[in-house]
């Protein structure tokens, strides 16, 4: 039950492990009210029953180590079966002073507090409220109320980081300093698998992967560190913790990812699979020293995805058309060009599974292999062992492929022999590094290819970016400026049926649904270059980047701009999300 007395099931945006023992009875009752809410089946619900009758424990703890429940649901049913209020973050005292003074008017110390894991405050009321690792203890009830006397003691549910955090705050201002591990590994080691870690990193990942996060950053400062997850695109800020337990934190995550721990001044890369909410999900960890500390991010990769279609992906329907005749050729260059996270992958992705009719080979290399797709085999690059890109791509040509796909050309040998492959009848798609759809073939160039070889072999350029989608329950109506309006009535004479003629703008707002950020979701832009006779001229030529797109704006070229706008009139967006992405933009070709 809440502290309003609200007796539905929840679920709170961060969640702690169950902290305390309760009879076997609670323990049935816990796995019914679960099972009845849906959050558990009946498969995992007997499996951690029977792991409880041989080994004991926590019924909760165990479904969430299972990876059968995220926490965020087990504390939701704590709460409603135990009757004891949670305390969410902002709902605990934002100074150490108010656990200092409610400490001292226990007269048990600061160390005792510590050492039990508890940490005490007064309410506005009188009352005190208290959060522990252990909060139906009977001998820390029995201690605290006598010590609190005359005043009345509540009890509460608080998050594990939350708890944490507090107790460090406690200790910090009335204990020594804590020294340093240095370069002690086996204190690493043993920092690393203490239970407040083990969870912390668990609650981590389990939060970050409810909320949609695609990475999660953890990022050491000189006094404090922060963990952050990249949520559409954009990163928020989740937890600020103290300095001294980032080496914990950062061991315990080397450690699982296979990373050594005792190296901190080189980039090291590890991966590692968890359950979290009942799926598997592939998790990659990068380390970068820093000045403050090694900078680690962690992606996260479910490894069951739901199938993506060409058609959802966010293509105009004459984008798509375009696209789709062109992915139908049997051979030639298709490149799908962009930064990193702006989806370039799914798009291949969607096309392999779109043109994968089971009547063709189909062949991919990749560096790492992001999603498995049925029917195509995939190749993983391993260039510590010297299987890099090229190499792998001329044993591919052995295996008698129709159909190539390189996770990125990165250099010349890989895209002589891409441009080979299709010269000689085989059908390509690739990604690069480039601003732009006109850049790919300028950026080829560069690489050291000829012209003729890049006018003859690609057939087709794309650019595309992914924009956040607006929240459909808070969005609202806006008046764009009359400069935006005039480009989007330009654009709706020149792409008619695409949205922009019948104008629909919106504005983000925030509410709880989409966590106060006015977005939810993403959708992709795009601009296409098909290598008409005049661009093969034009490349032959080595014409420059504003030539070719002279060019291509003749034959109906629309940039990822335009095509936000359109987006952003249509009401998909809004336009300062266009901005963000796209820049301050220019004049329309």
């Amino acid at each position: 039950m809440g502290p309003n007395g609200d007796q539905t099931l929840r679920k709170p945006a961060t969640a702690p492990v169950e902290h305390f023992p309760m009879p076997a009875s609670h323990s049935a009752l816990l796995g019914q009210m679960l099972l009845e809410a849906g959050q558990i089946g009946q498969d995992d619900l007997d499996k951690a029953l029977a792991f409880q009758r041989e080994y004991g424990g926590r019924l909760g703890s165990i479904l969430v180590r299972m990876g059968a429940l995220a926490e965020a649901e087990l504390l939701a049913a704590l709460s409603l079966q135990l009757g004891l209020p949670v305390m969410g973050s902002n709902e605990l005292p934002r100074t150490t002073q108010a656990y200092l003074q409610a400490i001292e008017l226990s007269r048990l110390g600061a160390e005792w507090w510590t050492d039990q894991e508890a940490a005490p405050w007064e309410g506005i009321d009188g009352t005190v409220l208290c959060i522990a690792r252990d909060p139906l203890s009977p001998a820390l009830a029995e201690i605290v109320e006598q010590a609190f006397q005359p005043h009345s003691v509540q009890w509460c549910l608080a998050l594990n980081q939350d708890l944490d955090r507090v107790i460090d705050q406690i200790r910090n201002a009335y204990l020594a300093q804590r020294v340093k591990p240095g370069d002690d590994i086996a204190h690493l080691r043993e920092m690393a698998e203490e239970a407040p870690v083990i969870e912390l990193v668990s609650n981590t990942l389990a939060q970050a992967f409810n909320d949609g996060a695609s990475d999660v950053h953890v990022e050491p400062g000189e006094r404090a560190f922060k963990i952050r997850y990249r949520i559409d695109g954009v990163l928020e800020t989740r937890l600020t913790l103290p300095r001294e337990r980032y080496d914990a934190v950062a061991s315990r995550i080397k450690l699982v990812a296979g990373i050594d721990i005792a190296e901190r001044r080189l980039p090291q890369d590890g991966r590692f699979s968890v359950r979290l909410s009942g799926e598997e999900i592939d998790v990659r960890v990068s380390s970068v020293p820093g000045v403050w500390g090694e900078s680690i991010v962690l992606r996260l990769l479910p490894k069951e995805r739901q199938e993506a279609r060409l058609d959802s992906l966010g293509m105009a329907a004459d984008t798509l058309n375009l696209y789709r005749r062109q992915v139908a050729e049997p051979h030639g260059v298709i490149l799908v060009t962009g930064p990193t996270g702006s989806g370039k992958s799914t798009t291949l992705y969607a096309t392999l599974e779109e043109i994968n009719d089971g009547q063709q080979k189909i062949i991919t290399v990749e560096d790492p292999v992001e999603y498995n797709v049925s029917g195509v085999a995939q190749i993983q690059v391993q260039s510590e062992i010297g299987y890099t890109f090229a190499r792998a791509l001329r044993a591919v040509l052995r295996q008698d492929p129709d159909t190539i796909m390189i996770g990125e050309i990165r250099d010349l040998e890989t895209s002589q022999i891409a441009v080979q492959a299709a010269l000689t009848g085989h059908q390509v798609f690739s990604t690069l590094h480039t601003n732009d759809a006109l850049g790919a073939f300028t950026r080829l160039i560069d690489m050291g290819m000829e012209p003729f070889l890049v006018a003859s072999s690609v057939r087709l350029a794309v650019a595309q970016r992914l924009l956040r989608r607006l929240c459909p329950d808070c969005a609202v109506p806006w008046q764009p400026p009359a400069e935006v309006a005039e480009q989007a009535a330009e654009l709706s004479r020149r792409f008619p049926g695409l949205g922009a003629d019948s104008p629909k703008w919106r504005k983000s707002v925030g509410c709880r649904a989409c966590r106060g950020t006015g977005y939810r979701g993403r959708t992709a832009i795009y601009e296409l270059v098909i290598v008409t006779p005049e661009i093969h001229e034009a490349i032959l030529g080595r014409a420059g980047s504003r030539e070719l797109l002279d060019i291509a704006s003749r034959q109906g070229f629309r940039s990822l701009r335009e095509d936000a706008v359109i987006k952003a009139s249509g009401g998909v967006t809004s336009f300062e999300e266009v901005v963000r992405v796209t820049g301050i933009g220019e004049a329309p070709p």
